[in-house]
């Protein structure tokens, strides 16, 4: 059974298969913060200014590297709009796969360290 603490403890590999309805609905049960928008797992998260949204960006990019598997981000003054995908699954034509989810758990869990406080 997969819980957060499962997520946070796995790496990111090779994904070929998209997760299955049933599975995504599981994966959306455990992170209700995060909304399916066009395809994409999609979390904004707010700060209080321009500096705490560059600390979140900076803080998350580690991450990020580490796991090779690289969000979209839109980032504005006080906002950071995160969206995942997997290129690789449904033939090459991207879904969600694992990986958005170990990814989102972790950035979720660098949010929680350093970030909770904001706006």
């Amino acid at each position: 059974m997969t819980t957060i603490a499962t997520l946070l403890q796995q790496r990111c590999r090779h994904a070929e298969t998209a997760l299955s309805d049933a599975e995504l609905a599981a994966h959306l049960a455990l992170q209700p913060s995060w909304q399916v928008e066009a395809g994409k797992l999609v979390k904004t998260f707010a700060f209080e200014n321009y500096y705490q949204t560059l600390a979140f960006v900076n803080a998350i990019a580690y991450v990020i590297h580490a796991e090779d598997h690289h969000p979209e981000l839109q980032v504005t003054y006080n906002r950071c709009v995160v969206k995942f995908d997997t290129h690789s699954v449904n033939g090459g034509k991207g879904g969600l796969s694992e990986n958005d989810f170990i990814c989102s758990a972790k950035v979720d869990a660098v949010h929680a360290q350093g970030f909770a406080h904001a706006a």
